[in-house]
């Protein structure tokens, strides 16, 4: 046991396990110009996406997230939201992606290369960087506020609905 923090000035003995570690968190002020990026463009019916706690996760923390981002397009209306995913959206395109090998420094892949194959690049942009900030960690805080635990939100220019959504 060592004398190695302090919590408000009182000294902290013993032996400290961390927890996992978090994405840092952003205000909403630099979430609002990307979500307006995509609800400028007048191609864009409405977006959305999923977040929730898991009640269960084989044995890992169970810990507030937000995924499926997804996004409707004007010629998407009859489409599903596991259609328009941006994993595999349906009009948007999508980026074939050609890996090296492994950098030595970052210990992570190289990208060789990387194809856009679709309609417009700069709005299937717009709608990934939504997806990341979506889903990339740095907003949960704001979500979670907004919108709350267990959730099924949908954004259109006039409005945001959210539903509750029942997971396993």
């Amino acid at each position: 046991m060592t004398d190695r923090k302090n919590f408000l000035g009182i000294p902290v003995q013993g032996d400290i396990t961390p927890g996992a570690g978090r994405v840092e968190q952003r205000p909403i002020g630099e979430l609002q110009p990307i979500l307006q990026a995509v609800l400028d463009d007048p191609t864009i019916v409405e977006f959305g996406w999923r977040q929730y706690t898991p009640y269960f996760n084989d044995g890992d923390p169970c810990t507030f997230s937000a995924h499926g981002t997804w996004v409707r397009t004007t010629v998407d209306e009859g489409a599903d939201e596991d259609e328009l995913e941006m994993w595999g959206h349906r009009t948007l395109g999508k980026v074939t992606t050609e890996w090296g090998d492994v950098d030595p420094v970052t210990k992570r892949r190289v990208v060789v290369s990387e194809v856009y194959e679709g309609p417009d690049r700069a709005r299937y942009d717009r709608c990934k960087a939504l997806e990341k900030a979506i889903e990339g960690g740095h907003f949960e805080h704001v979500l979670l506020d907004a919108f709350g635990d267990h959730a099924e939100v949908s954004v259109r220019g006039d409005g945001i609905e959210v539903k509750f959504y029942g997971h396993d």
